[in-house]
């Protein structure tokens, strides 16, 4: 079992964020490039009409916490 205080985190990125820092939190997480995330997410809003992608993005600014600041 991970130890909690190891174990890796998701959070909302407040440096690498345009809108709410959900695609920069992903990529904080995945250790990828922020820009990556984005087009798949512009990608998936193309396809689904904008409706689910913004529902599912919404959800996750609600869902992800904002990244503490460090002291």
């Amino acid at each position: 079992m991970a130890d909690p205080l190891t174990c890796k985190r998701l959070y909302r990125s407040r440096e690498h964020r345009i809108f709410a820092g959900v695609c920069g939190g992903l990529a904080e997480y995945f250790n990828v490039d922020p820009v990556i995330f984005r087009v798949i997410w512009a990608c998936a809003a193309l396809f689904s009409a904008l409706i689910g992608a913004a529902l599912v993005y919404g959800i996750c600014i609600l869902a992800i916490p904002l990244r503490p600041q460090s002291a």
